[in-house]
């Protein structure tokens, strides 16, 4: 034998001894911290302020880890109108430095209930600001929820499902029959009304699109026991809160809905294991809520109709979860952009007409003041920086792609998003990591109308568009 040649068993041995090349076994774990606010302080989601007298539910930071042996990924969704990016960044550094899972690995949204007290701050624009008490507080919660989710990690599968809810969601964007003018506040004629009356002959057809799929990501044990849902769904809220209540609204209730349900069919459950934890996120709801203008239903009382679409939708996602195939092959990455767009700003002439409206003296009324309200918001833009730095964010868990926006998205952009990165299943979360107002395309920019209005939205009209390309190109990188 030439001494060239080596012998088959020392062939196979060398074979035997390369390292392995698929992808390690997923682990996951899940955990939730309460961040309910004292009572007394001011609910906010209304023009006008609301003191806080009652805990109807209580609010929470729902928290998701999950490790593919190579990279470690946080979801937070915190039940919370909006949250202010500094809340983002601090609880994302504490927790890259307690826990060694990067900043861009970590996504934080707010579910935009309108019934929780705010943490967006003094100055919910501002590029930075000291956080206040309830906001400190809150990061600390959310640090604290991921280090519990990462103390329970286990070996875990993955997989991807979707349900149809089409009969919650409509567009409450109206084009109007003649003899109907919408203004804004500045006294210009919009083409579109925002939330409409109800049921009145002068209404045309909604400006804009529905989109009724909620996307989940359902995550178990190897056995079948479940860890956790991430649900996302382009519902805004839905509202009819008692007075003074403080509420989760039906985010908060379809994870007490679909917990039941999942409990009701888990045969055999260890009781000592750790809980199931749904999570369901805003997806693109901006211009989308629970209101039937053309068919408008009876007043019900305080919680009803919210009841009514979190048991539906948890049901409806309850029954998708069986037609889901779970994969513990799930290879995990992230993608984190700073982006830059421009503020909006008055102009001249809509500078002085807010100075003469902000020099009389206010009216005696119970009801909020539009026209007041928006001259002062115009005039705190002339005091921004010329350029807001946006954050993005992209996660990939196995050929999901999930985008972030920190806005109202409207349901188009997501459903553009959908349409962008094509085959594999993708979806758009709202309110992440900051809050930066509504944000339309500028097809229904061009419409006018309430999200619109400067004080409403506040970045160049063309930002969503810019903000779809970025994302586009940071899943492609991924």
């Amino acid at each position: 034998m030439s001494r060239h040649l080596i012998p088959p068993f020392l062939v196979a041995l060398a074979i035997l001894a390369l390292p392995a090349t698929a992808i390690a076994e997923l682990r996951a774990g899940a955990a939730t911290s309460n961040i309910t606010p004292p009572l007394g302080g001011d609910i906010v989601g209304n023009f006008l302020p609301i003191t806080a007298t009652h805990i109807h539910d209580e609010l929470h930071a729902r928290c998701l880890v999950l490790d593919d042996g190579k990279t470690r990924l946080a979801i937070v969704v915190c039940d919370l109108l909006g949250l202010h990016r500094s809340v983002s960044d601090a609880a994302r550094a504490e927790i890259e430095s307690r826990l060694s899972i990067p900043a861009e690995n970590v996504l934080i949204s707010a579910t935009h209930t309108h019934s929780a007290i705010s943490a967006l701050g003094s100055s919910r624009f501002a590029v930075e600001q000291e956080l206040d008490d309830y906001q400190t507080f809150v990061v600390t919660r959310i640090v604290d929820g991921v280090q519990r989710a990462a103390n329970l990690l286990r070996p875990a599968e993955l997989g991807f499902g979707t349900a149809e809810a089409p009969e919650h969601v409509f567009n409450r964007r109206w084009f109007m029959h003649e003899g109907y003018t919408a203004t804004s506040p500045y006294g210009d004629i919009d083409q579109v009304k925002m939330n409409p009356p109800g049921g009145s002959d002068l209404l045309d057809k909604p400006a804009g699109p529905t989109d009724p799929t909620v996307s989940f990501l359902s995550v178990r044990e190897p056995d079948g026991t479940p860890i956790s849902l991430f649900a996302a769904y382009s519902l805004h809220y839905v509202g009819g809160v008692g007075p003074g209540h403080i509420s989760a609204d039906y985010y908060g209730m379809f994870c007490e809905e679909l917990t039941r349900r999942i409990a009701a069919t888990t045969d055999d459950a260890d009781p000592l294991a750790p809980a199931f934890v749904p999570m369901l996120a805003n997806s693109t709801s901006g211009d989308v809520n629970n209101i039937n203008f053309s068919t408008p239903r009876p007043r019900a009382a305080a919680y009803v109709q919210m009841h009514a679409v979190a048991t539906d939708v948890a049901a409806k996602v309850h029954q998708a979860i069986a037609r889901v195939e779970h994969s513990d092959q799930i290879e995990l990455a992230a993608a984190y952009r700073e982006t830059p767009v421009r503020w909006r700003k008055p102009s001249p002439a809509l500078t002085a007409w807010a100075e003469e409206k902000l020099a009389e003296p206010p009216t005696e009324s119970r009801r909020a003041d539009l026209p007041r309200i928006y001259a002062a918001r115009a005039l705190a833009m002339l005091d921004h920086p010329e350029e807001a730095v946006v954050p993005l964010q992209v996660l990939r868990i196995g050929e999901i792609t999930i985008g972030t926006m920190p806005f109202e998205v409207f349901c188009e952009i997501g459903l553009e998003f959908k349409q962008r990165i094509g085959d594999s299943p993708a979806f758009l979360v709202s309110l992440a990591h900051g809050y930066f107002g509504y944000l339309p395309s500028p097809a229904q920019h061009q419409l006018g109308g309430y999200e619109t209005w400067l004080g409403t939205n506040r970045v160049q009209t063309d930002a969503s568009d810019i903000f779809l390309d970025q994302l586009t190109d940071m899943a492609a990188g991924l």
